[in-house]
């Protein structure tokens, strides 16, 4: 995949299989044309069926910022990943639809409020025929359900919250929700090489959040559901359920049956269970 420094649209090789392929994974039809209403569908479809989930880094599995590697891991193998994965395949699958689409880079803020690393996340901007552009992000786990207006800066209100984008100074953007800074935005075109370094830390940091937790989340119709190590929180309607379950097989069904991920073994929780 290259995203280079400028906007790509779709290569003029076949990609009707792949791109009917990641369709079918997320539930979508393929959109007539690339609009807003089609980039909303998409998205949205995206976010309740591929997890927000960081299981390679505990399963010992490799990951690779490469777009063959990233579509046979959400597509074929049915899995989700981090920021760097989700949308760095979404983007894949919006330039095959024949979205124009940027790779932004961006820095969370912590519970501290404090920023992290450069390239600590990977959000998309998409162009629009209208002129408009927006700010797309599947990977940031409880996000916006659809697309932000990029160039609005008043309250953008969501499923998942109400969102604000306001100017931070230097070309940069603050992005907020429910009036919590969630990260900072460099609207600069990046290539997925630039995110290379950004990754390697939150495989491998102790400093990372990754490394020191098992996540696994996606949104549902009416709320959302996590399983944080053996904690499974289920929430609908703003109703939270919590439950711990037991280890071994059943920790296996509950990914099979709520996120649809087949695993063959437990990823080994930092927490002290699973392996």
């Amino acid at each position: 995949m290259d995203a280079g420094r400028t906007p790509h649209t779709a290569p003029e090789t076949d990609t009707r299989p792949i791109t009917d392929a990641y369709l079918r994974r997320i539930g979508a039809r393929r959109p007539l044309r690339a609009d807003l209403a089609a980039l909303r569908r998409l998205q949205s479809c995206h976010v309740r069926t591929v997890p927000f989930e960081n299981l390679s880094l505990h399963l010992g599995e490799d990951i690779v910022l490469e777009e063959r590697p990233l579509l046979a891991k959400i597509v074929d193998r049915g899995r989700g990943g981090f920021c760097y994965e989700l949308n760095g395949a979404f983007a894949v699958l919006l330039r095959h639809l024949g979205f124009t689409v940027t790779l932004a880079e961006a820095r969370t803020w912590d519970a501290e409020g404090r920023l992290g690393i450069p390239y600590d996340h990977l959000a998309l901007l998409v162009s629009l025929g209208d002129g408009g552009r927006r700010l797309v992000d599947v990977g940031f786990g409880d996000n916006s359900h659809h697309p932000l207006d990029l160039d609005e800066r008043g309250e953008q209100r969501d499923a998942a919250g109400v969102f604000r984008i306001t100017e931070a100074g230097e070309g940069a953007l603050e992005v907020s929700r429910d009036g919590r800074p969630q990260y900072r935005l460099e609207t600069r075109p990046r290539e997925p090489a630039d995110f290379r370094a950004g990754a390697w830390w939150h495989r491998t940091s102790p400093e990372s959040p990754f490394t020191r937790s098992l996540v696994c989340s996606l949104a549902t119709a009416e709320g959302r559901i996590t399983l944080s190590g053996r904690r499974l929180v289920v929430t609908v309607r703003g109703e939270r359920r919590e439950e711990t379950l037991p280890d071994g097989v059943p920790l296996l069904a509950a990914y099979r049956e709520h996120f649809g991920l087949r695993l063959d073994r437990l990823p080994v929780d930092p927490g002290g269970h699973g392996g």
